[in-house]
């Protein structure tokens, strides 16, 4: 902003942006807005000071410095005097001068100190580390949020609140220091594996009618306190750390194709929820009988087998590689490495059919850019050698087979129950045997 508009904005205000609830009519009876509102590049940048400058206002430079323990009423009450002497001295200076522009900005100084004697909230860290929690201070003050810890609302406008960057556990600065809960990345680092028995109860007894967390007295008469079942782990929890939050169990969509969302305790929820994009269930091992009763999985796993037979002729492209064709699949990063590995939320999406959407159509995007868009590609094309007739093949065509041993490309009709003796491999054979020295001209 220039100079001249910071000097009519101030000339127009008049007034000290950080008093709260005070504000000034404008020329036209109305509010004025605050100046840190409605002007906020003049809090961007300072302008060094002389030291003749800043005496000439009468003011100590460890107005610039935090003062330390607690804040008496003095101190306000000087920092209001400066201020007052610099708006007053503002309007003194000539208009354009280097004082006039120094003391401008010297005025903005004085009122964020000003603002942060009055605010206690800036004693509190802006991060803190707690049981291997890593709690980023919140700024926003209108969304409505409750604390993980004492289950109360957290009122953003008149009470701190952090929030883990780990597991997003929430909780009033008041209640820090009481956690006791570590955070569920921990657990997720050192345990990426899901619980795939279906709800394994062990019993209450087996827990010492004590909840499985905090170990809190509990029953299923509610005397003292509630037990709730957790449907991931089996066992039972209080009410603190069971608040019937729902969430798909992994257990039940492997052996049940069940997405129907259960009740979890806190903990399992968090767990679940980092857990969700990770690729940690291998089906074919699970459950191989999955695939006879899910036509949607058979699918999935043929396009995630040809996009695998597509990744050669992307990384040998420079295309290819400048159009970062394979960025495509960032989100889902383990379908360029294999095709028996899933996440949960593959699962999910593949049930409610958005996966195999968004699947069949990079596959065609990567299918047209091989056949048609791309001539060096085409150039990694295959002839059928047992007809040598028909266009170019290649190994993710619908209609073709595959040498398992040379990777040659036939009509599936030539080659439909891969019994023919390959020609590529029988060429290799022979010239390998040709390489051979006779031992008897030896």
């Amino acid at each position: 902003m220039e100079y001249d508009e910071r000097l009519a904005l101030f000339r127009q205000t008049r007034l000290n942006p950080f008093d709260r609830g005070e504000e000034e009519d404008g020329p036209q009876g109305g509010k004025t807005p605050p100046l840190h509102e409605a002007r906020p590049e003049l809090f961007s940048g300072t302008r060094t000071h002389s030291s003749d400058r800043t005496m000439d206002l009468g003011l100590a430079e460890d107005h610039f410095s935090r003062p330390m323990g607690s804040f008496i009423a003095s101190d306000i009450e000087k920092l209001k005097m400066a201020i007052e002497e610099c708006k007053k001295l503002i309007l003194e200076l000539p208009e354009h001068s280097e004082r006039q522009k120094d003391t401008v900005v010297k005025l903005i100084h004085l009122r964020l100190k000003l603002q942060e004697l009055k605010d206690p909230e800036e004693d509190e860290p802006n991060l803190r580390v707690l049981l291997e929690h890593r709690f980023s201070k919140e700024k926003s003050k209108s969304v409505k949020q409750t604390c993980d810890k004492c289950g109360a609302i957290i009122w953003g406008l008149i009470q701190t609140w952090y929030t883990c960057t780990g597991c997003y556990y929430r909780c009033h600065s008041k209640c820090m220091n009481l956690i006791t809960k570590p955070c569920v990345r921990v657990k997720v680092s050192h345990q990426s594996e899901y619980e795939l028995s279906i709800c394994p109860e062990i019993g209450l007894d087996r827990q010492d009618y004590r909840c499985a967390e905090c170990r809190t007295p509990i029953s299923l008469r509610g005397v003292p306190t509630e037990a709730r079942q957790c449907d991931y782990t089996g066992q039972y929890y209080c009410s603190t750390c069971h608040w019937n939050d729902s969430a798909v169990v992994p257990a039940r969509v492997i052996h049940n194709w069940e997405f129907d969302p259960r009740k979890v305790c806190r903990s399992s929820m968090r767990y679940l929820a980092l857990m969700i994009s990770r690729p940690v269930l291998r089906l074919k091992e699970i459950n191989p009988l999955l695939f006879n009763f899910v036509e949607e999985l058979v699918e999935i796993r043929k396009l995630r087998q040809d996009i695998l037979l597509m990744k050669p002729y992307f990384i040998t492209c420079k295309e290819a590689m400048e159009a970062r064709l394979l960025l495509q699949l960032q989100d889902r990063q383990h379908f360029v490495e294999n095709d028996d590995m899933y996440s949960l939320q593959d699962l999910i999406d593949i049930s409610s059919g958005r996966l195999s959407c968004s699947l069949t159509e990079i596959h065609t995007t990567f299918a047209k850019h091989i056949k048609l868009d791309c001539e060096r590609c085409q150039a990694k094309g295959f002839v059928c050698e047992l007809c040598k007739e028909g266009d170019i093949l290649f190994p993710f065509d619908s209609h073709t087979s595959v040498c398992y041993d040379c990777s040659a490309v036939f009509h599936r009709d030539c080659y439909y129950d891969n019994s023919t003796t390959c020609p590529r491999c029988a060429r290799m054979t022979d010239r390998k045997q040709d390489e051979v020295p006779d031992v008897k001209d030896a």
